[in-house]
């Protein structure tokens, strides 16, 4: 039986989060209840979404729960403009996140289309 820990958007998701922890790790110290804790947020509930969908019974619910992980993804990707418009991110950095989070989207997509020709 598969879960949705054999989802690669999920999996992909969770090193995403475990990324944003540690370079969120780099941020001042003042930010941790700002800016550090949104983002930290958003990036948690990218795979928290993925999961609760997968295990709901109706496919309806399922691509629900997809559509508010793609939110997320864009509430995300929002604030990681800001870190490095703020320069509190690389831009080394910005370019792995982004890159992370544009295979996401795109799976996110596929994933959404797929359930719904299914």
């Amino acid at each position: 039986m598969t879960t949705h820990k054999d989802l690669e958007v999920w999996k992909n998701s969770i090193d995403l989060v475990t990324r944003i922890y540690q370079i969120t790790e780099n941020f001042p110290k003042e930010e941790l209840y700002g800016l550090v804790s949104q983002i930290r947020r958003s990036s948690v509930s990218l795979p928290s979404n993925i999961s609760e969908g997968a295990g709901r019974n109706y496919k309806k619910e399922y691509i629900q729960f997809l559509y508010i992980a793609m939110g997320s993804l864009s509430e995300l990707e929002t604030q990681i403009i800001i870190s490095k418009n703020l320069a509190l991110l690389s831009k080394e950095d910005f370019q792995e996140l982004n890159e992370r989070m544009n295979l996401i989207r795109s799976q996110l997509s596929g994933l959404i289309h797929y359930l719904k020709i299914k």
